[in-house]
């Protein structure tokens, strides 16, 4: 009887990570699998400096490929890639010294607009008289040193701490900085594990009201690693109105519920478009969307941002909208989305 990498994978499905809900294939640890006359091999990654994490994994791992019709043999290799000295693992998760909230904002698909709504929600922060900082953790693509207009690079401390940029009375830190416009960021998982751990902890923030990170879309080893080493205060999901976007929405406000990050509550961008002329709505990716999803997740409505070319050219020419005009409706709608957070999260 043949033996597939599905099998393999749903039986692995069993497997939560220790402290976790969540298994270990959604959290995306299994690398490999191979399967060859009933033997199955299995590589798993991890970012832990807990010796019983690796241990107790493996463990279950093999019970439960054990239970394949079929298999003759599991093996399971475990893959550690440890966090840097002082980081929690899991439920461990530890604070950043000087820092008293950190708010991740995420999506569960690319092109919702996530890192215009981080940036503007970071300018409307600090407009509000906290002080912030704003983290790009989108290694891939990171965008914040574009819609900041600056191509500083930053320097280092003699404790060999990254200084972050300074803009609109912002601490700003991004692999963009770090990169020419034309040099892809071409890097390997346990890569991209060690430059997140370093954007967070190896980053002189200094004092912080609120750090705003960025991150990419999806679910991932990015996420994993900030999950599993700092210490959340909680989570802003970002989504169109229509349900393509909403569907992966929903898959972004599970990952944080299963970790036990608390959902702070929905931003709808991309809401309607107002006709310059006369006004009038124009709901192009649908409407309610966002509204329905939060009521899902019995979490607020935090926004709901317009489509707005002066977002748009803003944030090219790197001034962000709530920075450059404070009369403007987006503004206004990111004024009010930070005076809540701050209620929220004081």
């Amino acid at each position: 009887m043949s033996i597939s990498e599905e099998q393999v994978k749903n039986a692995l499905k069993s497997v939560k990570y220790p402290g976790f809900t969540r298994d270990i294939v959604s959290f995306g640890l299994v690398k490999s699998v191979q399967i060859e006359k009933g033997e199955v091999k299995v590589q798993i990654a991890l970012a832990t400096n807990d010796p019983n994490v690796p241990a107790a994994i493996k463990n279950e791992a093999e019970k439960a490929l054990r239970t394949i019709d079929g298999v003759k043999s599991a093996k399971v290799l475990i893959d550690i890639h440890a966090p840097p000295a002082g980081a929690g693992t899991g439920m461990g998760a530890t604070r950043i010294p000087g820092i008293r909230h950190i708010i991740a904002v995420a999506s569960g698909k690319g092109g919702v607009g996530k890192s215009t709504v981080a940036a503007n929600l970071a300018v409307a922060l600090e407009q509000t008289g906290a002080r912030v900082g704003l983290c790009d953790c989108d290694i891939y693509g990171p965008s914040i040193s574009l819609m900041f207009g600056t191509r500083e690079r930053p320097m280092a401390t003699e404790e060999n701490k990254i200084v972050p940029i300074e803009q609109y009375g912002l601490r700003l830190m991004s692999m963009g900085f770090l990169l020419d416009d034309t040099s892809p960021a071409i890097l390997r998982g346990p890569m991209v594990t060690r430059y997140t751990q370093q954007f967070l902890r190896q980053v002189e923030w200094g004092e912080l009201d609120y750090l705003v990170l960025d991150l990419p879309p999806g679910t991932g080893d990015i996420q994993l690693t900030i999950v599993q080493t700092v210490a959340l205060s909680g989570a802003i999901v970002v989504t169109t109105p229509q349900e393509v976007a909403l569907i992966d929405a929903r898959k972004a406000a599970s990952m944080f519920e299963k970790v036990n990050v608390p959902v702070l509550g929905i931003i709808e961008n991309m809401s309607y478009f107002a006709s310059p002329s006369d006004g009038k709505r124009y709901n192009i990716f649908g409407s309610g969307g966002g509204e329905r999803e939060a009521k899902r997740l019995r979490v607020p409505l935090l926004g709901q941002i317009p489509i707005d070319i002066p977002t748009r050219e803003s944030g090219d020419r790197g001034i962000p909208i709530v920075g450059e005009d404070r009369e403007s409706p987006v503004a206004a709608e990111f004024k009010k989305i930070a005076e809540n957070l701050r209620k929220t999260l004081p």
